[in-house]
């Protein structure tokens, strides 16, 4: 969590949100959607960022708005704010 809300140091931010991102497992899009609902604009911005790069990367990524489904169902309702979030985001490089 601290790494993607990283105060000093946007980069670490969009690095780390690209890399679980990609990793792309539940416990993964719940830790960015949890740090989402708690970051300012500029944070979820470099985390928009990094999602959206570990999305439009080469490699094939697991489905991350598959996953947002399930975050989606956490009991947790920061966790499903953010969830819906990452989703809007997941919406937007498909197009």
């Amino acid at each position: 969590m601290g790494l993607l809300l990283d105060v000093e140091d946007t980069a670490v931010t969009r690095q780390t949100a690209e890399a679980l991102a990609r990793v792309g497992t539940v416990a993964a899009v719940r830790l960015i959607a949890l740090a989402v609902a708690r970051a300012d604009d500029s944070q979820a911005d470099w985390m928009q960022t990094g999602v959206r790069d570990a999305l439009a990367g080469p490699d094939g990524v697991p489905d991350v708005a598959a996953v947002c489904g399930q975050v989606a169902q956490d009991p947790e309702e920061a966790v499903r704010r953010g969830a819906g979030e990452i989703s809007a985001w997941t919406d937007d490089t498909r197009r």
